[in-house]
């Protein structure tokens, strides 16, 4: 990691640095915090001690990184352990956590610049959708917030990830092997909408199936449907001793979404 330096991003009205930004009283999951060296923390739960706010690096400054943030360029980390080496040089950033019973990392409270809330994203993107870009992807999150705003439940859901700052589309191409369980899929992946990996959308041409151990997904699909997918990546081990990446459903942790729905 190259070291911040002084640079300070903007500290004074948020909302002169993205109409996302705004601080607000109330940090929950999912919500991003910049620091006043530059570092964006993804926060880690809603039970947080006195001192800090729990999160993990999610987008620091590094020449060797890949967008543009504040004017300076930042990487991408997609790992929470991570956060531990590249905070390597700021003890005050570890923190034991009685809620979880270990140390983690954390941004001082003090040293928050802005939050970026996932609700206060949701609201500010339903009422000015022109921040969007137009794109396929922010159509369809256009379409989704309607949905929310329509029933209501902008209260408890928000938007995270790259439009929080700034999940996949897939066809299927082969449903022979999805009609018994576990299911697979052959799918080609279209749209990458949220990652935890670097160049997202090149590495989406790597991704050849989906699989499932779970009875629901078992004939649920067929060739040329395209599905909204939300899973971890996997690498699957065929016969002969084939192989290839794929997105799989099974829900091994509970504190994640393991999903596949029908998109058109």
């Amino acid at each position: 990691m190259s070291a911040p330096g002084t640079s300070t991003p903007p500290s004074s009205r948020p909302s002169t640095v993205s109409p996302l930004g705004r601080t607000l009283p109330t940090v929950r999951d999912r919500d991003y915090l910049l620091d006043r060296s530059g570092v964006i923390f993804k926060v880690i739960g809603d039970v947080h001690p006195g001192t800090h706010w729990l999160g993990y690096v999610k987008y620091y400054p590094d020449e060797r990184g890949d967008r543009t943030l504040f004017g300076r360029t930042y990487r991408q980390n997609t790992v929470v352990s991570k956060a531990f080496g590249i905070l390597a040089d700021r003890p005050e950033c570890y923190v034991y956590s009685p809620a979880i019973g270990c140390v983690i990392t954390g941004v001082p409270r003090e040293d928050v610049v802005i939050h970026y809330s996932c609700r206060q994203a949701l609201a500010t993107l339903h009422e000015t959708p022109s921040l969007l870009d137009g794109s396929p992807v922010g159509q369809d999150l256009l379409a989704v917030i309607g949905w929310i705003m329509d029933h209501e439940a902008d209260d408890v859901i928000g938007v995270t990830g790259s439009f929080l700052v700034g999940v996949a589309l897939a066809r299927i191409t082969d449903h022979h092997e999805g009609l018994a369980t576990p299911a697979l899929y052959g799918i080609d992946v279209e749209t990458v909408i949220a990652s935890t990996i670097d160049e997202a959308e090149v590495f989406a041409r790597r991704i050849t199936h989906l699989r499932s151990y779970l009875g629901a997904y078992t004939g649920a699909f067929r060739q040329g449907d395209t599905v909204h997918l939300s899973g971890r990546l996997v690498y699957i081990q065929g016969p002969a001793g084939t192989g290839g990446f794929g997105i799989e459903l099974t829900p091994w942790s509970a504190t994640e979404s393991y999903l596949a729905n029908l998109a058109r």
